[in-house]
């Protein structure tokens, strides 16, 4: 594996990592989720300049159904972060705290929060676009396992994706999603590792989604026989 490789799959892994902890406002605390959002700004910023020869050729060869779909769905990730990015210095209360902003806050603090979930959903969305690259990254030896293990695997992350919907509504996150709550909801009664294991699960679904979501996009359809 080479060595840009490496530190392209860490910053990913990063900033999974940081988006799951994000998600957990009321656990971590407000400093801490305030610090975590400028890490996960500067991990996305990074990731660009990781992936800047992707950015430099959005404007060359053919759209393929997978590529518009990809490129569609980085462009709303942009938008939505940039929203969270906005939203979180305006309700800073710590790391930004200087700028005195105090106009907005009802309608800043709705906004930080349905696109703070939109952007976790589409996240994981992404991730499973890239599943199979990541694993290629990762090594090499997974085509070697038998195709036993490979069908445990398969149900495994079934199973994980159906967990992951059951937890989506069972936590009324779709209610967070389409604005129908404006405020967050957290049972600080529950232990910490089952709340992330819960969300863990949300992304699995979302991942399972978006990488089967590739292989359907990736299917070349027969070309129609030329009528000479």
């Amino acid at each position: 594996m080479k060595q840009k490789q490496i530190v392209r799959l860490c910053v990913d892994a990063a900033m999974t990592v940081v988006l799951l902890l994000l998600m957990g406002y009321s656990r971590i605390g407000e400093e801490a989720h305030e610090w975590l959002g400028i890490g996960m700004t500067v991990l996305f910023v990074l990731h660009h300049i990781l992936n800047r020869k992707w950015i430099a050729a959005l404007f060359r060869g053919k759209y393929t159904a997978f590529r518009v779909f990809q490129t569609l769905l980085a462009g709303v990730i942009l938008v939505g972060l940039a929203i969270s990015a906005c939203t979180g210095i305006m309700l800073s209360k710590h790391v930004f705290r200087f700028l005195g902003i105090g106009t907005g806050m009802a309608d800043a603090r709705e906004l930080h929060l349905r696109s703070g979930y939109w952007n976790y959903i589409l996240l994981s969305l992404h991730l499973g676009l890239h599943w199979v690259m990541i694993m290629s990254l990762i090594g090499k030896r997974c085509k070697n396992k038998s195709a036993f293990l490979k069908w445990i695997a398969r149900l495994l992350a079934a199973g994980i994706a159906v967990y992951g919907a059951y937890v989506l509504f069972s936590r009324q996150i779709t209610d967070y999603l389409f604005g129908t709550v404006g405020f967050s909801f957290i049972d600080e009664s529950e232990p910490l590792i089952l709340f992330l294991l819960d969300y863990l699960a949300i992304m699995g679904t979302f991942v399972f989604l978006g990488h089967y979501t590739a292989k359907i996009l990736r299917i070349r359809r027969p070309k129609k026989p030329s009528l000479t």
